[in-house]
C-alpha cells in the first residue's frame, strides 16, 4: 500500500461548506414528511442528501471494486450516482465487516464453486415450501451444534431474522422490554408486535429488573420478551448474560440474545459472548447473523423448543414469505463455521483481537477515544456530526475507508467513525489507518472550532 498524506481542509472551503448547509441538518429533519403527495415529499430529502454528495460529505451507498479486503477500492456515491475516477486507488479498508477474513478464503471460495456446480444459484422457494437443501439442513446442524441449541430456523437476512421472530412470537398484550441500543430490526419487530415496549437503559441490568417487576406487579397473565445482544454493533461493549437470564427466570420472561456481531469471532471455538461467559444452552433463544464473520448474507435463530420453530415456520413473514437462502450461501457459511470451529479459527480470532488492540493503541496515540471493548467493532467517538462529515471527506480523499456513522445510526449528537477490524489487515495498514484517522479528525475539529469529544455521557447514550 502506497503512502498517502492528508490533505486538510483550507479555511475557505470549510466556510464554503458551512454557508451551502452540507454540514448542517440531520437525517430526523426528514423523518416524518408531510404532505398529500407521497412520492413529491420525499424530494426535500434528496435534496439534501445530493448537497452533501456534491460537497463530498455524503459517506454512503458507496461501491467495493472486487472484494471487501483489508485494502480495497472504494467508489462513491456523487451527485449523478456512483462517481469515482476509472480506476479508484486502493486504500487501507476498515468499513467492511469480514471480521476473520473469510470472505476471500479459498476453502469457502471452492465451497461456493461447489455448490453452484451441485446445486446452482438459486433456493427457487420458501424454506416452508421446498426451499431447503442439503446444504441449508447441514447449515443448520452445524449452528445447533455450536450453539448446544437443538432446534435452529434459517432466514435469508439477518435483519429478517430479528423482525421474524419478534413479530412471530409477541402479540399485542405481551411486553418488550428491550436494550436502547439494540439493532434497529429488533426495535421494529418490537413497535410491529405490542404497544407494550420499555428501553430499558444500556447494560443497566438494575433497571431490567425494575421494569420486570413493574410489569409482574400489574400483568401475571402476558409474555415479556427482554432483548439484549452479545456484542452492540456501535459501542463494542457486552452484557451480563447470567445475569440477564437470571433476571427472565425470576420474574418468568424470555430472554433473546443476538450474536450477530460476536458469533464466530469471539469466545472459545467461536462460540461468541455466550460461549465466553459460559451461557451455552443456556439462553433462551439465540438469533443472529451470517454477515459479520461467517462469509455470506443470512441470519438464523436457534433455541431448545421445536415449538418455537414450528412458530417461526408459519408465523415469521421474513422465513414464511422470503425465498430461502441459496445453496451458495449455505455452503459458503457451512465451510467458514468449519474453519471458525478448528486450530484455524482460533489463530484467526488471535490476529483479529491482535489487530484490534494495535488499533485502539495507535488511534490512542493520536488522542481519539474508543469507545466498548477490544473486538473487531472499533468505535471512534467524536459527538458532533460536522466534525465526522469534515473527517470523513478528508480521509475519503486519502484512500482510508471508515464509516462515518450519525443519526439514525447513533443518537443525535453522538457521531462516530465505526472503524471495523479485520483478522488480514497488516500491522502497517494499522498504524497507517490510525495515523490519518486521528490527524483527520483533529484537523476538522480544529477547523470547525469544535473542541475535541472525550465521549459520551450517560445522556448522549440513549437513542431517545
Amino acid at each position: 500500500m502506497h503512502e498517502e498524506t492528508l490533505h486538510f481542509e483550507r479555511a475557505d472551503d470549510v466556510a464554503e461548506l458551512s454557508r451551502c448547509g452540507a454540514l448542517s441538518g440531520n437525517v430526523a429533519q426528514f423523518a416524518q414528511p408531510r404532505g398529500p403527495d407521497l412520492i413529491r415529499r420525499t424530494e426535500a430529502l434528496d435534496a439534501w442528501c445530493a448537497l452533501r454528495a456534491a460537497h463530498g460529505v455524503w459517506q454512503y451507498a458507496r461501491a467495493v471494486d472486487g472484494a471487501p479486503g483489508p485494502e480495497a477500492q472504494v467508489r462513491e456515491e456523487g451527485a449523478r450516482g456512483l462517481a469515482a475516477p476509472a480506476d479508484p486507488a486502493p486504500g487501507v479498508n476498515f468499513a467492511s465487516q469480514d471480521y476473520l477474513s473469510l470472505a476471500s478464503h479459498p476453502a469457502v471460495r471452492d465451497a461456493a464453486q461447489r455448490a453452484l456446480a451441485d446445486c446452482g444459484p438459486h433456493s427457487a422457494g420458501s424454506a416452508v415450501l421446498q426451499g431447503n437443501s442439503r446444504l441449508s439442513l447441514a447449515l443448520e446442524e452445524a449452528l445447533g451444534e455450536l450453539l448446544h441449541a437443538q432446534h435452529v430456523t434459517l432466514f435469508p437476512t439477518g435483519w429478517g431474522a430479528a423482525f421474524g421472530l419478534v413479530t412471530a412470537l409477541v402479540g399485542p398484550r405481551d411486553y418488550v422490554v428491550i436494550d436502547q441500543l439494540a439493532h434497529a430490526s429488533l426495535r421494529q419487530g418490537a413497535a410491529a408486535s405490542t404497544r407494550n415496549v420499555a428501553l430499558h437503559r444500556h447494560l443497566d441490568t438494575g433497571h431490567v429488573r425494575e421494569l420486570l417487576a413493574a410489569i409482574r406487579a400489574r400483568d401475571t397473565e402476558n409474555g415479556i420478551l427482554v432483548v439484549t445482544e452479545g456484542l452492540f454493533s456501535m459501542d463494542s461493549d457486552v452484557p451480563d448474560l447470567p445475569l440477564m437470564q437470571h433476571l427472565c427466570r425470576e420474574y418468568g420472561a424470555t430472554l433473546l440474545v443476538d450474536v450477530a456481531h460476536d458469533l464466530g469471532a469471539l469466545g472459545p471455538g467461536g462460540a461468541g459472548s455466550i460461549g465466553e461467559q459460559a451461557m451455552l444452552g443456556k439462553v433462551d433463544i439465540v438469533m443472529g447473523a451470517f454477515s459479520k464473520t461467517l462469509a455470506s448474507n443470512g441470519g438464523f435463530v436457534a433455541c431448545a423448543s421445536r415449538a418455537v420453530k414450528r412458530q417461526l415456520q408459519l408465523f415469521a413473514g421474513p422465513h414464511l414469505f422470503s425465498n430461502a437462502l441459496s445453496p451458495l450461501q449455505a455452503a459458503c457459511v457451512l465451510e467458514a463455521l468449519r474453519i471458525v470451529a478448528g486450530r484455524e479459527g482460533e489463530e484467526l480470532r488471535a490476529a483479529l483481537l491482535r489487530n484490534a488492540l494495535a488499533l485502539r493503541a495507535h488511534l490512542a496515540e493520536t488522542g481519539m477515544r474508543c469507545l466498548g471493548v477490544p473486538s473487531a467493532i472499533v468505535p471512534v467517538w467524536i459527538g458532533s456530526e460536522p466534525v465526522a462529515r469534515l473527517a470523513g471527506r478528508t480521509l475519503a480523499r486519502a484512500n482510508v475507508h471508515v464509516n462515518a456513522v450519525e443519526f439514525p445510526g447513533v443518537p443525535l449528537g453522538a457521531a462516530r467513525l465505526r472503524l471495523q477490524v479485520m483478522a488480514a489487515h497488516r500491522k502497517e495498514q494499522l498504524r497507517h489507518g490510525a495515523r490519518l484517522v486521528g490527524a483527520a479528525v483533529n484537523g476538522a475539529g480544529a477547523a470547525l472550532g469544535v473542541e475535541p469529544a472525550r465521549g459520551p455521557g450517560r445522556g448522549e447514550r440513549s437513542r431517545g
